[in-house]
């Protein structure tokens, strides 16, 4: 097994929007690796994941992204959900901190909706990536290369399309911040 141990991963989402299955699946692989995972979002309290379009689970925010140092953590994970990406890319702060993990060269995954967060942050141009089909051309747009596959690794950047691709995602998320 990767041994994540050290290791502290933001995972960042909005207040409310996340699809549960991308949040919790990849937490889930990080802590069984002896990671740390770390919820950062807009603002302290909760967050509202949910199934789909229904509600689910909802969980405490760790640190909120004006208050936390990209620096500090070795990996980003982005969750999809399609109100969790469209909000984050609307929080000056959320996008400032994503871009930070690019500017810094460090893993970020990123999976169904959430490269909407990295179109928002300008740091797909040229890339290779896949992700929910409806976002090939808002992709391409902002200058990435799109491709309909489980798993599409570039560079430091892990992407994947839906919850089924979750297995493939996780494993590459952790092979990817253990180095």
């Amino acid at each position: 097994m990767t041994d994540l141990t050290g290791k502290k991963i933001a995972f960042a989402v909005a207040k409310e929007g996340i699809e549960q299955i991308e949040l919790t699946s990849p937490w889930e692989a990080v802590r069984d690796a002896g990671g740390q995972p770390v919820l950062v979002s807009v603002e302290k309290g909760q967050v509202q994941a949910f199934n789909h379009f229904d509600k689910a689970d909802t969980f405490d925010v760790d640190d909120t992204f004006a208050a936390a140092d990209a620096t500090s953590y070795d990996g980003l994970v982005l969750p999809g959900g399609v109100g969790n990406p469209d909000a984050l890319r609307t929080d000056a702060d959320a996008v400032a901190f994503v871009k930070a993990f690019f500017d810094a060269d460090k893993p970020v995954a990123a999976i169904c909706h959430a490269p909407w967060s990295l179109v928002e942050a300008d740091v797909v141009r040229g890339r290779t990536l896949t992700s929910w089909p409806s976002l090939q051309t808002d992709l391409r747009n902002a200058g990435a290369t799109w491709k309909d596959e489980e798993v599409v690794v570039d560079g430091n950047l892990v992407t994947s399309r839906k919850p089924d691709d979750l297995p493939a995602f996780t494993k590459k998320l952790v092979e990817m911040v253990a180095g």
